[in-house]
Formats: C-alpha cells, structure tokens, sequence
C-alpha cells in the first residue's frame, strides 16, 4: 500500500494447498489403478480362452490314452502348468474386478477357522499365530472362496516378512465408518462393517514402497521369488466385494493390513448350501452353442457330443439365431459366450427364449462383464462357468442347469 508515492504497507495472502495436493495424488493413484485394471482384465481375458482350448484338449487326450502311456505324464505337466498359469489370470482378473463372485452370507470368524490350519503349515513353526475377536460379529456377504484367499495372501505376505520368526495376528471386529474417516478415504463408505486385520511383526515398509503395495507385479523380492500379485489380487477382491484395503507399515515395525467389508443387518437370509461336485454325467438333450473363437467353440462341442448331448452351434447371434430356427426340435440349454460380436450373451439369451421358453441359459466367459452382473456380482437365477473350465467342470455345470 502507498501514500503520497512511499511504500508504508503490504498485505501478504497464504494458502494451504496440503489438501489439495492430496486428494490430487489419491486421485492419479486412483485412475492409475484402474487403467492397469482394465489391462490386466483384457489380458486375462485372452489368455483363459487359450487355457480353455489347452486344459480342454489335454483332458480330451488324456481319455485315449492307455494306463502307463508314458504320454500321460507329458500331459500331467501340461496340466500342471496350465493350472498354474490359470491362477495367475485369476488374480488378474481379481485386481481388474471381473472375476465372478458368487456371495453368500458369511461369519469371518468361522472363515478364518477354517483356513487356520492351513495358515499354520504356511507360516511355520517360528511364526506365532493368534486370532482375536471382538465377538458379536455382524454377518457380511461376500464369496468364501475370494476372502479365503485374501487371508492367505496376506498370511504369505507377513510370513516373508518375518524370515527370522515372529508374530502373525489376525483380528475380527465390528466397526463403524463415520464421515471423518473417510475425509481421509474417499473410497470408503459409510456406515457399518466388519474389520479384517492381519498384522505382523516384520521387516515393515518404507513410504515409498508402501505407495505402490497394491499395485500388480510391484514386490520387493528377489528375482523368482514372487509374481508382485498378492496384494493386488486382495484389493481387486475386497473392492469388488464393496469393501475397502488400508495398508499401514514403518520400516522395523511391522505390517497391518484392515479390510472393511459392510456389515449386514439381522434379517439378512442365508445362502442355499452348495451343491456337491460329485461325477460328470452327460446327456441326450439339444444344446445350442454359441462362441465367438473358433478353437473354444470346437473344444466345447467336442466335450459336449462326446458325452451324449446334441449340439447345434452359432459363432456369431445371426447364426445362433438362424441354427436355432432351422432346428425343428426343442432346445434345452443355450451356451452362450457373455461376449459376442454386436450383442451380448444376455440379449441373444433372451431374444432365443422369447421363442424357445423351454431352453435353459449358461454363459461363460474370460472374464465378467455387466451383460451378466453388477460389478461382477452374479443375479440371483444366473447360471455361469468360468474359462479356462475341463472337460469335467463343464459336464458338471450342464447338467446341474438342466437339471
């Protein structure tokens, strides 16, 4: 400020960005993790349909061969790392949110129960495992299978941790998220959940490396040692769960890893219980076929025909639709690709049943997609196979949805 020309005054303005600069990395953290999402789950995409036509053949093959060929072992490690490479794509797949879950009403305590013998040929001797409830725990649903596994990998995580021996602790309790909580998680949401903490005693995190923790193939292990997808398989699963990951780790002062899942009231109902796996019978009904690749179609018809059913086949709708009007016969199952040119699996599911009212519906797919989910959650009523699926899974599957 002047007066009469002289210089008598100034007025200075701060401003605060902290918060902004932020929310602005959380923001570029968040579009970071969802466009390496979106690459992971197109890869997994393609590659469980080249597992379907590898694991579906080597089964097929299996069948032809005499007890002792020695080409039967040749296939057993064909399997083996087709199995292994099956996982792989299942974290993916987990990361990037389009794996298929199939939630039931669940209890955490008696989850982690069940996985707690496992857990102690995991960790070893030298690891301590304890487990503390806060009791009266709230129900959550969720797929057990999927929690299963975000327990174990998070029990693997703090086992490398601790080469030297510790402690393993895994906690269950209610909680509540009110808004100053999730100020400072915007991912989060409000209101009632279920805690799952698993700490250790290890080696801890440095900021830097605890910034890049979920994203996939990120890890500090040496070479060989680990595919860097553990904890990016647990925060795909928790999201799609509808819940939410936090990660607090110091340098020599261990790990915890809290995942919320929402809790549910009382008057939630409880899941049907499943059915057994038991043998894979086949049939003689008429099943139509439609696959968009050429090798999974051949595959499936194969296995299809080879235990007794009739297959009629489209690679696109147009000939699903032409191939299910030139049949005089009833349909009884349609198997449909949940991707298809021009139209989803769904829409030609139901533009068949208009007509065909008899034909029973299965999709299958690499991957999920809101043709047939929310956010990979499967409708009540949706039957679904997952690729890469044998030859024995797939019999299973046709003939519980026939019935």
């Amino acid at each position: 400020m002047r007066r009469d020309g002289e210089l008598v005054g100034a007025v200075v303005t701060f401003l605060d960005v902290t918060e902004k600069k932020r929310l602005q990395a959380q923001l570029l953290q968040s579009q970071k993790m969802e466009s390496v999402g979106r690459l992971a789950g197109g890869v997994a995409h393609d590659f469980n349909n080249l597992l379907t036509v590898i694991t579906g053949y080597g089964d097929l093959l299996a069948r032809d061969l005499e007890p002792g060929h020695p080409g039967l072992h040749r296939l057993e490690q064909i399997r083996k790392a087709a199995e292994r490479a099956a996982t792989l794509t299942r974290q993916l797949l987990a990361f990037s949110r389009k794996q298929v879950l199939e939630p039931k009403v669940l209890d955490l305590e008696a989850v982690v129960a069940d996985v707690e013998q496992m857990l102690h040929r995991l960790i070893g001797e030298d690891v301590q495992f304890v487990t503390v409830s806060g009791g009266g725990l709230g129900r959550v649903r969720a797929d057990q299978g999927q929690i299963e596994q975000v327990i174990v990998n998070l029990a693997v995580n703090a086992r490398d941790a601790m080469p030297n021996g510790g402690k393993l602790i895994v906690e269950t309790r209610n909680v509540e998220l009110d808004e100053s909580y999730l100020r400072h998680r915007p991912d989060a949401r409000l209101g009632p959940h279920v805690l799952l903490a698993v700490s250790d005693t290890g080696q801890g995190m440095s900021a830097e490396t605890l910034s890049h923790a979920f994203e996939p193939f990120f890890t500090t292990k040496e070479l060989g040692k680990g595919t860097g997808l553990g904890l990016a398989t647990v925060y795909g699963i928790v999201r799609q769960s509808g819940g939410h990951v936090t990660i607090y780790s110091e340098p020599g002062r261990g790990t915890t890893c809290r995942v919320y899942l929402p809790r549910l009231g009382e008057d939630h109902d409880d899941a049907a219980p499943a059915a057994p796996a038991g043998d894979a019978p086949g049939g003689t009904e008429t099943i139509l076929l439609v696959e968009d690749e050429a090798p999974v179609r051949a595959l499936a018809r194969e296995i299809l025909e080879s235990a007794g059913y009739q297959v009629l086949e489209g690679a696109t709708p147009e000939e699903a639709l032409a191939a299910a009007s030139s049949h005089a016969g009833p349909i009884h199952l349609v198997l449909t690709d949940v991707i298809l040119p021009g139209v989803s699996g769904r829409q030609l599911a139901a533009a068949l049943r208009s007509s065909r009212t008899e034909a029973r519906v299965l999709f299958t797919s690499g991957y999920t997609d809101d043709a047939i989910s929310h956010h990979g959650i499967l409708e009540p009523g949706v039957s679904f196979v997952q690729k890469p699926f044998t030859a024995a899974v797939l019999l299973r599957k046709v003939r519980e949805v026939l019935g």
